[in-house]
């Protein structure tokens, strides 16, 4: 299991450092860091407000897209029931227009369950970001785990 993300992160590396990103791309991604950041250390009101009040999003565990309160209601159960050990994002492609950004990256992840096992996860996203301020948050979302363990 640790080999997977140990080749899911090298893989995904070579990816990132192949492209240069403009200094627009670089401030998405910068966003896109610092909520995973918020999301790691469990900050549920730090995390949720990058969601825009219009956010839908689509995992691909869920058979329809949620808004901003159901994902609330699953992130909030999922702080109190797991902890985020250890994780890593690297980007595939970034592209803003105007007021509008999409962020496709790759993630690995390693969680704590209640039970006190770890679980390994890996996938992808595709954020679609609006400027709010100074910041990037999500309007809408797509993607999850590629493959169950």
């Amino acid at each position: 299991m640790c080999a997977a993300v140990v080749l899911a992160v090298c893989l995904s590396a070579s990816v990132a450092s192949a492209q240069e990103w403009s200094a627009a791309q670089k401030d998405v991604w910068k966003s896109v860091e610092a909520y995973w950041a918020l999301d790691a250390a469990g900050d549920l009101e730090g995390f949720m407000s990058y969601f825009h009040a219009d956010y839908v999003g689509w995992s691909y565990d869920n058979p329809l897209p949620g808004n901003k309160a159901t994902v609330r209601k699953f992130i909030d159960h999922e702080y109190k029931t797991g902890k985020t050990m250890v994780y890593d994002v690297k980007p595939a492609a970034i592209q803003v227009m105007g007021n509008f950004a999409f962020a496709h990256y790759y993630y690995s992840r390693v969680t704590k369950g209640a039970d006190g096992k770890e679980e390994s996860s890996q996938g992808r996203w595709t954020d679609i970001l609006t400027k709010q301020g100074d910041r990037w948050v999500l309007i809408g979302d797509h993607g999850g785990r590629t493959k169950k363990n």
